[in-house]
């Protein structure tokens, strides 16, 4: 009886799976490196409350062309043999942002190996942040 059940709803059960799976991604996707992404509207309130570190993990050039004010540059590529720079940040809130939020990602990854402990991921990047209309400080 209930293997007919299954046989005779099988479309309706896939749905009801790939629902509750669709309710829960967000939630699941939430860390990145182990850090867990923030929109927006959760760095301003970061920004705000908190007043981190905003570390920009993107080349010079592109940090150059507009980052958020008051943001450190270290490349990604440069971020281990420079983690002395911002040691004293270990224990305090840093939010960590790139072009798009890939590189941000091996930066807390990277981060987190050296025990910082309150890490934030700028999800979907700079690019999130000029498509919620934030300004951009230009060197």
């Amino acid at each position: 009886m209930d293997l007919e059940f299954i046989k005779q709803n099988a479309l309706l059960i896939g749905l009801a799976i790939g629902s509750g799976l669709a309710l829960l991604w967000p939630m699941l996707n939430r860390k990145s490196g182990g850090a867990p992404n923030v929109s927006v509207t959760e760095a301003l309130m970061l920004l705000n409350r908190s007043k981190p570190l905003v570390l920009d993990v993107r080349d010079a050039a592109e940090f150059a062309a507009g980052h958020i004010q008051g943001a450190k540059n270290i490349p990604v590529a440069e971020l281990a043999s420079r983690i002395k720079e911002i040691d004293k940040h270990k224990d305090k809130p840093v939010l960590v942002n790139c072009q798009r939020g890939m590189r941000s990602k091996t930066a807390c990854t990277i981060l987190q190996a050296q025990q910082f402990t309150q890490l934030n991921n700028l999800q979907g990047g700079l690019d999130a942040w000029v498509e919620a209309k934030m300004p951009l400080v230009k060197d």
